[in-house]
């Protein structure tokens, strides 16, 4: 009965940290991002020089108090699950140890406490914590658009880094070093500069020519900004009109076999592994 008892006790605790479904594990959860918004309203307070001694001290307790409880909590997330690897390589994972072993650094590399603010990441919890499922699915298809048009956007860039190299290697040739056109990668970068229209003003072509070459630059700017987007936003609109399971009846149950997530509000076993998601253990039973 020992391993029963342990196992039941390893599956509670499972469901409190990693469900959001269960009234305990969305209270654990806000928990969690109260902690974490107060942890980086810590590090940006101590970053302002000039408070009271006795204010960087409370800062400095604080921080050690959270944490410690994320600490606690990483070691719970890994014992709570059957294959640990998993967790822990997993991009929560790695989020969740980069926010929990900075101010053990500050103990050897000085200022390495800052790294703290990497906790905000952890906040891209709140739609799987909130069961915002209708976020959850724009958040998908959006992924997804981003994904599809990656080698069109992929091929844009190229075309633009060929017009960047001849433009900057023109204006190089018309304004020379007088103007400020030093070398061929300097006028490249400046072309980079006045094609995304940012426009440093460090350097400035001189002659009729160069500012009507720069002047077609700017303009093709504007197009060149566009491109990318209306390519995103085509794959989003095609992909709003394809009937995708995924994207709907999202609940945030996790298997602790792998530690997938994205389940339907109806699935009983793990779209990865086949676990079975809703297990009852039996007495006698051992899930370790």
């Amino acid at each position: 009965m020992e391993p029963v008892k342990k196992s039941n006790w390893r599956k509670k605790l499972h469901d409190i940290i990693y469900e959001a479904d269960t009234p305990l594990g969305k209270l654990f959860d806000i928990v969690l991002l109260v902690l974490i918004l107060l942890s980086v309203f810590f590090v940006t307070i101590e970053s302002v020089a000039g408070l009271p001694e006795k204010v960087y001290d409370l800062l400095y307790y604080g921080e050690w108090v959270i944490t410690i409880f994320f600490t606690f909590e990483y070691i719970a997330r890994i014992i709570t699950v059957k294959k640990p690897a998993r967790y822990i390589f997993s991009f929560y994972g790695i989020i969740d140890f980069l926010s929990t072993i900075p101010l053990y650094l500050s103990f050897i590399l000085v200022g390495s406490n800052f790294l703290l603010t990497v906790r905000a990441l952890r906040l891209l919890r709140v739609f799987r914590i909130l069961k915002i499922t209708r976020y959850v699915g724009e958040a998908n298809k959006l992924k997804k658009a981003l994904q599809d048009s990656r080698p069109k956007i992929l091929v844009f860039l190229f075309a633009v880094l060929i017009i960047s190299v001849i433009a900057g290697t023109l204006m190089y040739l018309v304004e020379g070093e007088a103007s400020g056109f030093n070398s061929i990668p300097v006028s490249i970068y400046w072309c980079i500069v006045t094609l995304t229209t940012v426009g440093f003003g460090d350097i400035a072509p001189i002659t009729p020519l160069g500012q009507l070459i720069a002047a077609i630059i700017m303009i093709m700017g504007y197009g060149i900004i566009a491109v990318p987007t209306g390519i995103v936003s085509a794959e989003y609109v095609r992909s709003k009109n394809i009937e995708d399971d995924n994207y709907v009846h999202v609940n945030t149950q996790v298997c602790r076999n792998c530690g997938a997530t994205k389940h339907r509000d109806d699935a009983e076993f793990c779209h990865r592994c086949g676990n079975t998601l809703h297990d009852e253990i039996q007495p006698g039973g051992n899930d370790l």
